[in-house]
């Protein structure tokens, strides 16, 4: 009879009896927190557009061209994310992302030049944040759970919007009352508190404290390191490019980028004020728009582990190009309940197509599905990054943003016949780990 000495990282505890609340929903908390720190920065392109303009004499254009890359990078870094987390674990990679964004907004104070806010909000921020996607959340769920999937990726999903809760009334009203300039500095300060949460409480695997993931039958010990980050981010993009599926996730996650983050959260603001509606209430909605977020978010991800997820992407757009066709009809410069009615509608629907879109590349691609869904993301930034710039355009060239509206209308219906076109796959058991 002899007792082992093994390394909690080599086996899972055999001797204690389990805790009541499994560890892995205190590292979902933490990536929760982190992520709503890092949301700071998604609240405020569309509050800058107005106040560069009367500063600098900027065209909305050219400050929609830097949200631009800024959400392209988001996009396009997220896949190289995910990679490097399997290499160098996520700790690290959270870490010096949050870093970069709050380098990047911070320097925006001192900028004078168009170059600069490409530069700073534009380059630095986008990479910063790219790392700190979606895919981030995709690969703590799939190293973490193997049961509740769908729940906790629509929990981590709606942090984003929550952080926009806290952040769009402060910001907007820094804005109005003082300058841009202390809002870009809060949103540098608020990226950085996170950065000790990250590195004392995430862990990367849950081998790392000798526990099984949630809901697992059996041990998962931690894989090595994954050499060739990059090389592997696009490998497994040609290896997914050759099938059908891919393709339709990528198309229907750029319109969704479009309709959102290109769209509403960038122009909705400045829009809204060309109406005659102040500053401060235009992003009170927009704030509530996040409220809503968190229950459709959450909602759609136990809708997710219960129901298909093809025909629930369908009707999420469905729903979302109705109610953007019905958006120009009920901007004025007052808050009325028609108006109402449609932020709470479109807050539930805003980004509840995570949590079938993550589970439908779970489906398809199993040990690979975090990167697969890093380019699905980069899709996704793409989209959100064409119509951000091509709304400042619009605006610029004809006086207002009808246009926009209505095109972005037609695009999600155009989503929702791509989204039952995905073919099913039979069931199978995925590794707990991505």
């Amino acid at each position: 009879m002899t007792q082992t000495t093994e390394p909690a990282v080599q086996a899972p505890r055999t001797g204690k009896k389990p805790a009541r609340i499994h560890r892995a929903w205190f590292v979902a908390a933490v990536t929760f927190v982190t992520i709503i720190g890092a949301a700071a920065f998604r609240s405020l392109p569309g509050l800058l557009i107005d106040p560069l303009h009367e500063d600098f004499g900027w065209s909305r254009g050219t400050i929609g061209a830097a949200v631009s890359i800024n959400l392209a990078l988001y996009g396009l870094t997220a896949p190289f994310a995910a990679a490097l987390m399997d290499r160098y674990g996520i700790r690290r990679v959270v870490a010096v992302a949050l870093t970069v964004i709050a380098a990047g907004s911070g320097l925006t104070v001192w900028m004078t030049a168009a170059w600069q806010l490409l530069l700073c909000w534009g380059l630095l921020v986008g990479l910063g944040s790219g790392s700190m996607a979606l895919a981030f959340a995709a690969t703590v769920t799939n190293r973490w759970f193997t049961e509740r999937r769908g729940l906790v990726t629509g929990i981590l999903t709606a942090a984003s919007a929550s952080g926009q809760l806290i952040f769009l009334p402060v910001l907007s009203w820094m804005v109005e009352k003082h300058d841009w300039r202390p809002a870009a500095v809060t949103v540098a300060l608020a990226a950085l508190a996170v950065v000790p949460f990250v590195w004392l409480l995430l862990r990367d695997h849950p081998a790392d404290v000798g526990l099984k993931p949630y809901g697992a039958k059996e041990f998962v010990p931690k894989p090595e390191p994954v050499p060739g980050a990059a090389r592997r981010a696009v490998t497994v993009l040609f290896k997914a490019a050759r099938t059908g599926p891919f393709w339709l996730l990528a198309g229907t996650f750029a319109i969704c980028g479009a309709s959102t983050n290109g769209l509403i959260q960038t122009h909705f603001v400045p829009a809204a004020h060309d109406h005659g509606m102040p500053i401060t209430a235009a992003a009170s909605l927009l704030a509530v728009i996040g409220v809503f977020d968190v229950v459709g978010t959450i909602a759609s991800g136990w809708f997710t582990d219960r129901f298909d997820a093809r025909r629930l992407l369908a009707v999420y757009y469905a729903l979302r190009g109705v109610s953007l066709l019905f958006l120009p009809m009920l901007l004025g410069p007052s808050v009325h309940p028609p108006m109402l009615f449609f932020i709470v509608f479109y807050g539930l629907d805003w980004v509840a197509t995570v949590p079938p879109t993550v589970a439908l590349c779970r489906e398809h691609y199993g040990d690979d599905s975090a990167i697969v869904f890093g380019w699905v993301l980069a899709s996704h930034q793409v989209g959100a990054a064409l119509v951000a710039f091509a709304g400042g355009v619009v605006r610029d060239v004809f006086g207002e943003y009808d246009m926009i509206w209505y095109a972005s209308g037609a695009l999600c219906a155009a989503a929702a016949l791509m989204a039952l076109v995905i073919r099913r796959r039979p069931a199978t058991p995925v590794p707990a780990v991505a």
